[in-house]
């Protein structure tokens, strides 16, 4: 697959259900062994299997908007251990699996796949952003 804004993300954003800059936005690291990513049925956090998700970020920091772009502080797992993770997906954190959206996967990037063991993982986000709508 290639990185993409996930089916739910989009209707999310063109709703009003998704906030970007003011809702609780996160990210994981992802174990493809574990659960492949559909990005029209997978919507929510709840339709990713539990083994799948190795490590989450807290609350992304710095966020922005401009001209349709959204960015945020690069995000660091620390003392990140489990199986090794093919992907990261950004989603919506409301508390509950099954109303947080997925927003973003990507599976191609720099460090991808990483070999969790104990060290730091940080996502370093593109400079020009996440992505654009």
């Amino acid at each position: 697959m290639a990185n993409v804004i996930m089916d739910a993300g989009r209707e999310g954003f063109l709703g009003g259900s998704i906030a970007y800059a003011t809702d609780n936005i996160k990210a994981f690291l992802g174990d493809a062994a574990d659960h492949t990513v559909n990005t029209s049925t997978d919507r929510d956090l709840a339709d990713i299997t539990g083994a799948a998700i190795e490590e989450t970020s807290g609350n992304f920091a710095s966020k922005s908007i401009t001209d349709g772009t959204a960015d945020a502080a690069d995000v660091t797992w620390s003392a990140a251990s489990g199986d090794p993770c093919e992907f990261i997906m950004i989603y919506q954190d409301t508390g509950v699996a099954a109303t947080s959206l997925l927003i973003a996967y990507y599976d191609t990037a720099t460090g991808l796949p990483v070999t969790l063991n104990g060290g730091d993982v940080t996502s370093q986000w593109n400079a020009s952003g996440q992505f654009t709508l």
